[in-house]
């Protein structure tokens, strides 16, 4: 089933119709994803540069877009039909992602309720899916955080120091995440913490459980969120949690094993954040594009010099290129393969496209890339996030290194 809302015709086409044309060579040979891409697209128009530009200077979460997005089914897509979803697979809510930041947008507001389904999908009981994804995908409530990252831990996710320890018939929550994004606009979060200490565990990866946390339950009291103002408009924040009462039946899958469960909803995470790089690229290959057409120096278009041509040609061939990798991943995953290297790859080349993409618009706009009205400079700031996040590129190339190519471990 697909719950496609937004009107399709005249209001699809785009102030850069030449994302329209990128997207259509990834050979969607399949019908229904050309019909969400035009879909999408035409929901995007509604939401132009403008609107995000507003929210940009007020650092205010895109409420209106996020309601429009689950009003059309897009944030219930992964959720199965049973439980009043769309029942899509990875590939197409890659393609929704994309089409966000293609059209000018951000998916970053929205983009967990994606990938945290995995995990809740995949490892959930029958009882826990019955109870919040119904609700979920009718938008009665958002699971749009994730609780992962700690200030001491970083990106060493098995050091972390939040603990939930068992006390009958709940656990008791204490700890702090920080980058945790959405945290004030989502009801529930997706937490990972220590039931097991640290010296007490065989492996490294044991010890760690995954909870589903009613947010609007303990909020300003045993949780308190503080906003993080960041170089992007992104309502990150940092969140304490301090004697936290939680039910033992929001714990997903056994005791202990949380980190396994959520290694699958992270090669999703890896995947969508890679779509939408390929939507920011797509986004800053059509604008400088288009500028190149328009502006005019010495009596010519700028675009007749190759010095101007070569670096838009190159950071297309650059999308193109990571564009298959996450098409790969996403197959992958789909299919229920081993996908790390792919997802992670995808992200890694995905991330660099849309930065060398970013670089050359400002670089072809020159002094009017840093102009607001412009949108680029947005953009830049937005797409630099993922050179970082979710996983830093050189956590990357330190897996490729070590699990891909047998080169010894270098932390």
């Amino acid at each position: 089933m697909y719950v496609l809302t937004a009107d399709v015709g005249e209001a699809a086409s785009t102030p850069l119709p030449m994302v329209g044309k990128m997207a259509e060579q990834i050979t969607d040979t399949d019908d229904d994803h050309a019909q969400i891409r035009a879909s999408v697209r035409s929901l995007c128009t509604k939401f132009p540069g403008e609107y995000w530009r507003k929210l940009d200077r007020e650092r205010a979460y895109p409420t209106d877009f996020v309601a429009a997005l689950t009003e059309a089914g897009y944030l219930s897509a992964l959720i199965p039909e049973r439980y009043g979803g769309n029942g899509l697979a990875l590939i197409e809510a890659a393609i929704i992602m994309e089409e966000i930041h293609a059209s000018g947008g951000n998916g970053a507001a929205c983009h967990a309720q994606m990938y945290t389904m995995g995990t809740l999908l995949r490892h959930g009981s029958d009882a826990q899916k019955e109870r919040w994804l119904p609700g979920i995908a009718a938008g009665e409530f958002r699971l749009q955080a994730f609780g992962v990252t700690e200030p001491t831990s970083g990106s060493d996710t098995l050091a972390l120091r939040t603990t939930a320890v068992r006390e009958g018939d709940h656990y008791i929550i204490n700890g702090q995440k920080i980058w945790t994004s959405r945290a004030e606009h989502s009801d529930l979060m997706l937490l990972l913490a220590r039931t097991t200490p640290r010296d007490q565990v065989t492996k490294r990866i044991d010890g760690l459980s995954v909870f589903l946390i009613d947010m609007s339950l303990a909020r300003g009291d045993t949780i308190n969120v503080n906003p993080i103002r960041a170089m992007m408009n992104h309502a990150t924040t940092e969140v304490f949690f301090d004697d936290l009462r939680v039910p033992a039946d929001n714990r997903i899958g056994e005791e202990g094993q949380g980190f396994r469960y959520i290694l699958s909803g992270m090669n999703a995470e890896r995947i969508l954040i890679a779509a939408e790089c390929i939507g920011d690229a797509k986004w800053f290959i059509a604008k400088a594009t288009a500028y190149a057409k328009e502006r005019r120096v010495f009596d010519r278009p700028i675009g007749q010099n190759q010095g101007v041509q070569f670096p838009i040609a190159r950071a297309y061939a650059q999308m193109r290129t990571a564009e298959l990798m996450v098409r790969d991943a996403a197959e992958r995953y789909q299919a229920g393969r081993d996908c790390g290297a792919e997802a992670n790859m995808a992200k890694l080349m995905a991330a660099d496209a849309s930065w060398a993409a970013a670089e050359m618009c400002v670089q072809t706009h020159g002094g009017f890339g840093f102009a607001e009205e412009f949108d680029i400079e947005r953009k830049f700031r937005e797409t630099r996030l993922y050179q970082v996040a979710p996983i830093s590129t050189n956590l990357i190339l330190s897996y490729l290194a070590e699990h891909v190519l047998g080169l010894p471990r270098s932390y």
